[in-house]
């Protein structure tokens, strides 16, 4: 089998090899643009490790894994416009750059570049393939509404906030993982196993971004922390300490954390100091861990040498950033 590297370089081999033309310029340079400033590329290197697990051929899954990257980007795009975001991956975002315009037709293109490159699956697969990649489209879409819908909500649960993240983060890692598998000539069983384990690598993915929204720095973040308290997300740290909190202090709560004339730093320093009353920072860490193990037992019962998988989502686990 591969190794990661191995396989993050086929990856960015192709991507700089996408050919893009050269005008319209204001079309096709924040494509390019976003798409140079890199990331972990966790989806295609997905999509090539499960296909190496079953055939021992990554490179047969090279278009649709970097397919489903310029899916991700162009998700990222079009979500930095809704958040009105000017910082990603530590470098200003296409709509900082070139007004929301410009990023949301850019954005639209990739969404249709994502769809000509996963249609290049070996043909025995293609029209299974293209049904996982659209259905998975849809369901980003769904995902992002309800968190847009949760913005004027402050009764969120849970499992709805759950719901939110699998159907916006982690259906997309899932989707990778079963694409690939399917390509490396996997059965349905063994492609849906993988599929669950990316569910459960996604949610744990997203539920530790929240954790690290609070708790890492701007430095290795690349954006200032704090950023989901100061615009009142509602992430498992609302909702836990909502559900905590005493019923008498229930509205406080509620009222400061939908303020938006405090102080950044203040009320983010203010909102931890719930987290820490209430153990909300330490409940978060713990369904990370939970989910993250899950998806290890589930790996455990893939009929191929999954080692290096399991070693790169074993890094995803202990990432800092």
């Amino acid at each position: 089998m591969k190794t990661f590297e191995e396989l993050l370089q086929l990856v960015e081999n192709e991507i700089k090899n996408l050919n893009f033309p050269n005008e319209p310029k204001n079309f096709y340079e924040p494509v390019k643009y976003i798409l140079s400033l890199g990331g972990k590329r966790m989806r295609p290197v997905f999509t090539l490790m499960a296909c190496d697990i079953f055939c021992g051929k990554p490179e047969i899954a090279l278009k649709p894994a970097v397919g489903m990257e310029v899916f991700h980007n162009f998700t990222l795009l079009h979500d930095d416009i809704m958040d009105n975001s000017n910082l990603r991956r530590k470098k200003p975002t296409v709509n900082a750059i070139y007004g929301n315009n410009i990023a949301i037709l850019s954005g639209d293109g990739m969404s249709y570049l994502a769809s000509q490159l996963v249609a290049q699956s070996p043909q025995n697969v293609k029209n299974q393939i293209l049904e996982i990649f659209f259905k998975t489209a849809i369901e980003v879409c769904e995902g992002q509404q309800y968190d847009m819908d949760f913005e004027s909500n402050d009764l969120v649960s849970e499992a709805q906030y759950l719901e939110m993240i699998r159907l916006k983060t982690a259906v997309l890692p899932a989707a990778c993982l079963k694409i690939g598998a399917l390509i490396g000539g996997a059965d349905e069983n063994q492609a849906q196993k993988l599929y669950d384990a990316g569910i459960k690598i996604g949610l744990a993915f997203q539920l530790q971004d929240d954790y690290l929204d609070n708790y890492s720095s701007p430095e290795i973040l690349g954006k200032p922390i704090g950023g989901d308290v100061n615009e009142g997300k509602k992430t498992v740290f609302y909702i836990k300490t909502l559900s905590q909190i005493e019923d008498s202090k229930k509205q406080e709560w509620k009222d400061f954390y939908n303020s938006k004339s405090m102080n950044f730093n203040e009320k983010h320093q203010k909102a931890k100091e719930y987290f820490a009353k209430y153990g909300v920072d330490k409940y978060c860490q713990s369904l990370v861990d939970s989910y993250y193990q899950q998806a290890f037992e589930i790996l455990s019962e893939i009929k191929g040498d999954v080692s290096i998988l399991k070693t790169f989502v074993e890094k995803l686990r202990i990432r800092i950033s």
